[in-house]
């Protein structure tokens, strides 16, 4: 008999002895940064074999939650079995990634919907033809400052890609508006554009952005030095969903086509020059501030 006033203890569970596929995976591994996944690899055997489990089925994968400096064998081990991702993001290892490494990942990786590649500056246009192959789901895509990026490997990825939302082509100098025009046909559901730092880009290819893409919300256009006021017009008489739009150092686009897309409550990153300002306040309140305009 236990003696009064005394209770048994009991018996204490182990983290392993719950279900691992039905409660450890998606409950509870899901919340743990990945830099602390993989250094309960090395606690003991069992733990290890349970977080190669849960990299074999994790549906995301950003490369900075390891570290600044993910090694690339250790890229190449986080995700060889896996075949399930929904979510890449492998902006930190531009000093490494190569087509060599990122081609098995996008091959065996057929429901991607978000790929976050900007800056890899060493990877080639057989990527995006490999993503454009593999992943037909893909809804964003960022290839900001990738120069590798082409025509040609751009009109494989508006070909299959057909549900694409948001593209990030920040700096992408081989594309000119022939390029451009291409995805906007094909990819009619975009969301939200970059095109910036790219003088190649200009009124043609704006213009089909303008009558392609109804429910584009966001296009930024910052350093498109080509681009003009009858664009901008075209921009605002077509896409009535627009939120935002970038324009800075667009010397050639004036407030006379941007007062309207203002007027309409889009944000835009150049102010509303002094003058116009001033009128605008003296119709609101119903004087002018003195201000010596010829200063």
């Amino acid at each position: 008999m236990e003696p009064p006033g005394e209770t048994r203890p009991c018996p204490r569970g182990h983290l392993l002895d719950l279900p691992w596929e039905d409660i450890l995976v998606p409950h509870i591994l899901c919340h743990l940064p990945l830099r602390q996944l993989l250094s309960l690899q090395r606690v003991s055997k069992p733990f290890q074999t349970l977080i190669q489990l849960y990299l074999a089925n994790m549906r995301c994968f950003d490369s900075s939650q390891v570290g600044p400096h993910l090694p690339k064998t250790a890229f190449c081990n986080l995700l060889k079995d896996n075949e399930v991702l929904q979510q890449l993001a492998l902006q930190n290892c531009s000093d490494w990634l190569t087509d060599k490494e990122l081609l098995p990942v996008i091959g065996q990786n057929h429901h991607l919907q978000q790929i976050q590649l900007s800056s890899c500056l060493q990877l080639s246009r057989h990527a995006l033809v490999a993503i454009s192959l593999s992943c037909p789901h893909v809804r964003s895509l960022s290839l900001a400052h990738c120069e590798w990026v082409d025509s040609l490997s751009l009109r494989s990825l508006a070909d299959h890609c057909k549900g694409l939302e948001s593209v990030d082509l920040t700096a992408c100098r081989q594309l000119k508006d022939e390029a451009i025009c291409y995805l906007v046909q094909k990819c009619s559901r975009l969301k939200s554009l970059s095109l910036a730092v790219n003088a190649n880009v200009g009124d043609t290819a704006v213009e089909e952005i303008a009558k392609c893409c109804p429910e584009l919300e966001h296009l930024d256009l910052t350093g498109c030095l080509r681009v003009k006021n009858e664009s901008i017009r075209v921009l605002a008489e077509y896409c009535t969903k627009l939120r935002s739009l970038k324009v800075k150092h667009c010397h050639k686009v004036a407030e006379s086509s941007l007062s309207i897309l203002r007027g309409r409550g889009v944000e835009l990153d150049v102010e509303l020059p002094l003058q116009r300002a001033l009128v605008l306040l003296q119709d609101g309140v119903g004087f002018a501030p003195f201000i010596n305009l010829q200063i």
